[in-house]
């Protein structure tokens, strides 16, 4: 079956604005935390996010287009432009229906959402914008891509939580060893920090809510570790079968070699105790690319910092990987970009293709205490150079939706 190759990537992050910044300061170990300046949050015990910083997007749309779409559709227009541009990919009406578009978000618009109920509430409901629909939908960023670009091949949204970019990515994946289409735009965006979604996480107990001191916060798979921090941003890839990125001549950054989902069926929000169902993922994912256990050079942890979730998936791991897992680097980047929502993974899944490009495996910041349920190499607080030809991205959402997807070097 033909390879699937990854051409381009985009980025904006809580740490930077494109890959080359974001992927700098991740290696450099920034931290993307700060005290929350888009909304007045003195009412909420939550009071620190990780916000884009400087993010203008009349750099992307015109100032009208940019108006009429919500703020994790601009970061999907930003991440994509950067993306298709490094690519060099050409869209026209020769190839377009060849060319699809999988860009999701686990949240969607839910600023421009509570801004209708707003209007409604306050002025009555002629008040509200005609553009709210298509600035809340989940699909909103997904069929905004595909105009921009005129892409006429599929084009939707994979809306699986936190596991969504990383769905979306696979979808695509699939998609193209199916030779349904020729070239993808893929990956996911979200934008959730506004005071209802913030709010909310924190009310089923998932936030850190170190808001005085937050300089150590959030620290994955430390022992003290109280609960994630909300980011923001998009991360976005473009995937091209082998030949055709050949054909046009189109330098090849990775490939994308595997893609294994599964799902817990255990509770709506926690992980399986066990992490079988992360482990079953994994091990899908390594079956796809037939790939052993011993080839993994890195794995990018979902490592969200809350205490189930990283002890769930230190035991996944272990469950897929058997004691070949104590020899993996494993490291969280959420510890510098918070959690992203849905779009983590996709983002995370540039940092993969960066770490197999240049040999370098991020850090997980603001560890100081190990975790005896948390065993594994987690990278702790600065950068390690290593040879890396092989590295997973793992992504588990609520509802127990896992996906996986394994990076290989290009030969």
């Amino acid at each position: 079956m033909e390879r699937i190759v990854i051409t381009g990537m985009g980025a904006v992050s809580p740490v930077g604005l494109g890959v080359p910044e974001t992927w700098k300061n991740i290696v450099n170990g920034v931290s993307g935390v700060g005290p929350i300046t888009q909304f007045d949050a003195s009412q909420l015990l939550v009071k620190i996010g990780c916000e884009v910083k400087n993010f203008n997007p009349e750099a992307y749309l015109p100032a009208k287009e940019a108006r009429r779409r919500d703020r994790h559709q601009l970061f999907a227009a930003a991440a994509a432009q950067e993306a298709v541009r490094q690519s060099g990919l050409q869209i026209t009406e020769a190839n377009a229906e060849r060319v699809g578009v999988v860009v999701s978000s686990a949240i969607g618009g839910i600023d421009s959402l509570l801004d209708g109920f707003k209007a409604v509430t306050n002025e009555g409901p002629r008040r509200i914008s005609p553009f709210m629909i298509p600035m809340y939908i989940a699909d909103g960023a997904a069929g905004m891509t595909a105009i921009d670009f005129g892409c006429k091949g599929p084009a939707y949204s994979v809306v699986t939580a936190c596991a969504s970019g990383v769905d979306a990515i696979g979808n695509a994946w699939m998609m193209l060893r199916a030779g349904v289409i020729d070239a993808a735009i893929a990956g996911a965006s979200d934008a959730a920090l506004c005071d209802v979604g913030v709010a909310a996480f924190d009310r089923i107990g998932a936030c850190s809510r170190r808001s005085d001191d937050f300089s150590m916060t959030p620290a994955p798979f430390d022992r003290d570790r109280d609960g994630l921090v909300i980011g923001e941003g998009s991360g976005i890839l473009i995937l091209e079968r082998e030949s055709h990125a050949r054909a046009r001549g189109a330098e090849i950054l990775a490939e994308l070699a595997g893609y294994g989902a599964t799902t817990d069926a255990y509770h709506i929000t926690a992980p399986s105790e066990d992490g079988s169902g992360g482990a079953r993922a994994i091990r899908a994912a390594l079956k796809s690319s037939s790939i052993n256990p011993d080839q993994i050079d890195y794995i990018n942890a979902h490592g969200t910092a809350t205490p189930l979730n990283d002890a769930a998936e230190t035991l996944a791991i272990k469950g897929a990987l058997g004691n070949i897992a104590y020899n993996i680097p494993v490291s969280s980047t959420k510890s510098m970009t918070g959690h992203m929502l849905g779009s983590t993974g996709a983002l995370e899944a540039v940092f993969c293709v960066q770490a197999v490009r240049e040999g370098v495996i991020p850090p997980t910041i603001q560890y100081q205490t190990p975790d005896p349920a948390c065993d594994l190499d987690i990278v702790p607080n600065v950068a390690r150079e290593k040879v890396v030809n092989v590295a997973i991205d793992n992504a588990f959402g609520f509802g127990g939706h896992n996906a996986v997807l394994v990076v290989r070097k290009y030969r």
